[in-house]
């Protein structure tokens, strides 16, 4: 693949990591293994049976998780870690012209941030939502998610460069929506100390 497409691919796929980390990987090995992208070499194993079918069920297994409700906050919590990696492992599987060195600096910086910020941001979307809703509507959430994931990689795949713009616009998004989070005043709700009288 011509690396002015690659990396774009890369960014999407590795966005997409952070709203499901195994739903991109298993669209990544099907895509490989259909000839519609040429893998890194070192990554040719995404194709092959066995990371398909492991792929394949952990993707069944998180997709379900998230529509268990608080499960699916535990998930989250146990996410981040996978995102980053799956990030990371994305932008290098699908940008083999590149130099090693290059590839992988931007696997670990690009990547694995792109898919790491993702994540985060919507884990604290999740978690208002169970503060807000008691998780009746995570479903919701977890629906435009998986959507979401399943969209960015079918663009990345078909569109590159609109992928990319995609991915910047949401990034955008979510990191307004977490400076507004944090630019909120915090209210102290502790009591009052009882006034003192003059005598005492």
């Amino acid at each position: 693949m011509n690396p002015l497409l690659g990396i774009p691919l890369g960014f999407a796929l590795s966005t997409a990591a952070g709203l499901r980390v195994f739903v991109p990987l298993l669209l990544t090995s099907l895509a490989a293994r259909a000839g519609f992208i040429t893998l890194t070499p070192g990554m040719k194993w995404m194709a092959s049976d066995v990371a398909l079918i492991a792929f394949l069920t952990a993707a069944l297994v998180e997709v379900a998780a998230y529509y268990i409700p608080w499960v699916d906050n535990l998930v989250d919590a146990i996410a981040a870690p996978a995102a980053v990696t799956a990030g990371v492992v994305q932008m290098a599987a699908v940008t083999p012209d590149l130099p090693p060195l290059l590839r992988w600096t931007l696997a670990i910086i690009a990547g694995g941030t792109v898919a790491g910020f993702t994540q985060v941001g919507t884990a604290l979307l999740r978690l208002k939502s169970s503060a807000l809703t008691a998780g009746a509507a995570n479903p919701i959430v977890a629906t435009g998610e998986l959507l979401g994931s399943i969209l960015l990689v079918i663009l990345g795949l078909l569109l590159p460069l609109l992928a990319a713009v995609a991915v910047i616009i949401l990034l955008v998004v979510l990191a307004r929506r977490l400076l507004r989070r944090r630019g909120r005043p915090r209210v102290d709700a502790s009591p009052l100390p009882p006034a003192r009288g003059a005598g005492g």
